[in-house]
């Protein structure tokens, strides 16, 4: 198992998420009380997916994040560095043109989608700099990028009892309902790690993406950021 302290070997998180693989989505909702649901609603309008346009999905899992995008008529490409997400992502929804890829060394042409997305994954990104790059080498001008990751939260009272939650309760939830417990211990030191929002907003701007915002959801627990590649 890999602590959050250590670099991120990207085989060794990829091999995480395939022992998570069969009951991700699952967990992933109740770990996070059903709120998991909105945010990736969110992640949707953000995007706002249209006919035709072309949208890579990153850390897409088993899929389910990129069915909103394909339903609005776009063709959308999930992309995964885990094959044991990819796998279980096949059985579920065997059109989608699932793709293994590193979020690094994109396996794309430049300029290629209008829209780039990327949910819960930039976290567990070895070289988070070289990916925002990659992202911005691969979409059109004048395309946009989404981000939605978990985050800070902005009011420190609520700060206190939220990372309690993740390192004191998420732990005992994870070994009830996860096939790998541990991965959930990592995943929720990783969190505490991370950037803040305007950190990651600062990130973004250095990998060339204007008109850089973020809003935050549920109180800074996640934040969506949002950029878009100059014209």
């Amino acid at each position: 198992m890999i602590r959050a302290s250590l670099d991120k070997q990207p085989h060794e998180v990829a091999s995480m998420f395939d022992d998570v693989a069969a009951n991700y989505d699952l967990t992933n909702d109740v770990l996070s009380l059903g709120q998991d649901r909105r945010w990736r609603k969110e992640v949707a309008k953000a995007v706002d997916a249209r006919p035709a346009q072309k949208i890579l999905d990153l850390a897409a899992g088993t899929g389910t994040s990129s069915l909103p995008f394909s339903a609005a008529g776009a063709y959308v490409v999930p992309c995964d560095f885990s094959l044991g997400m990819l796998r279980e992502g096949k059985k579920r929804n065997a059109w989608l043109p699932l793709t293994a890829g590193d979020a690094t060394r994109l396996p794309f042409r430049d300029g290629v989608f209008d829209a780039v997305t990327i949910s819960f994954g930039l976290r567990n990104v070895q070289e988070t700099d070289t990916a925002l790059r990659e992202m911005h080498r691969v979409t059109r001008p004048g395309g946009r990028i989404v981000i939605c990751e978990f985050s800070h939260p902005t009011w420190a009272p609520f700060r206190t009892v939220y990372e309690e939650y993740l390192m004191r309760a998420l732990p005992p939830v994870a070994r009830a309902v996860s096939s790998n417990p541990d991965a959930y211990v990592y995943l929720a030191e990783s969190i505490q790690s991370w950037p803040d929002q305007p950190e990651l907003a600062a990130k973004l701007q250095r990998a060339g993406w204007a008109k850089v915002a973020w809003r935050n959801l549920s109180g800074g627990i996640v934040a969506l950021h949002r950029g878009t590649k100059p014209a």
